[in-house]
């Protein structure tokens, strides 16, 4: 999938293998990765339907690293809302993780991708058979291989995604979020550069003027005690001759 994955909070979560579904017995692990190196201590939950919210190593996973969390072998209880928590109650982007007892599931990036930028979905079957792709409920088209591929996506593009084997069953649903891109227009990277430069062009002159004064004085005051201490010298002469 050659997509950027956008994550810009304080921590971001992220998921290895990058995919949202699973089938049981499968592993996985989640990273708390401190953007900012923040002194905040962050720690993997989640939210599920039997268990309700969590900590990695209560009663499910095994943390490492400090703010790492592993399942050796996934099942459907698995399944719900996972997100990175600090000690000061801080919080994380969150990942819908479902673990299936089916015979597929669609392999989706976890995090939302970039717009412009091309991902390819694959559905992994038990076997090799005729697959159907759908968005929004609707048929998005059928073949002999196991992925489709979004070149240049933009916000459109969004939406819950699924397949279909025919005669054997569908994956569950993932959400494929997209994100804006962050590069700035040329008329609005013009005002912001402008914007940037106003307080420098205004300021400099008095700050230029303000160096130059102070320069002045002390030449002046060194001056002038230099000649004290010559006066000075010139005396203690007179004296002793």
């Amino acid at each position: 999938m050659h997509f950027t994955p956008v994550c810009l909070l304080l921590s971001c979560l992220r998921l290895s293998p990058d995919r949202t579904q699973f089938f049981k017995h499968e592993s996985l692990s989640l990273t708390c990765d401190n953007q900012l190196n923040s002194t905040s201590h962050w720690r993997v939950k989640r939210k599920t339907a039997e268990g309700g919210v969590r900590q990695c190593g209560s009663g499910w996973g095994s943390a490492f690293s400090g703010s790492g969390c592993t399942i050796g072998s996934t099942y459907p209880s698995d399944s719900g809302v996972y997100w990175c928590e600090s000690t000061e109650s801080e919080r994380s982007n969150t990942i819908n993780i479902t673990i299936t007892g089916g015979s597929v599931i669609l392999v989706s990036p976890a995090l939302p991708v970039m717009e412009g930028d091309s991902v390819t979905m694959q559905c992994r079957p038990e076997t090799n058979t005729s697959l159907d792709f759908y968005k929004d409920g609707l048929p998005m088209g059928r073949g002999a291989v196991a992925q489709v591929t979004i070149h240049s996506v933009s916000k459109s593009d969004e939406g819950f995604y699924k397949c279909v084997i025919l005669g054997s069953g569908e994956s569950a649903e993932s959400w494929l979020s997209v994100k804006a891109s962050l590069s700035l227009p040329p008329a609005a990277f013009s005002y912001t550069v402008t914007r940037m430069m106003y307080p420098i062009v205004v300021w400099a002159p008095f700050l230029l003027s303000t160096i130059i004064l102070g320069l002045i004085i002390r030449d002046r005051k060194k001056a002038q005690t230099d000649a004290e201490r010559r006066g000075s010298d010139e005396v203690v002469m007179d004296i002793v001759v």
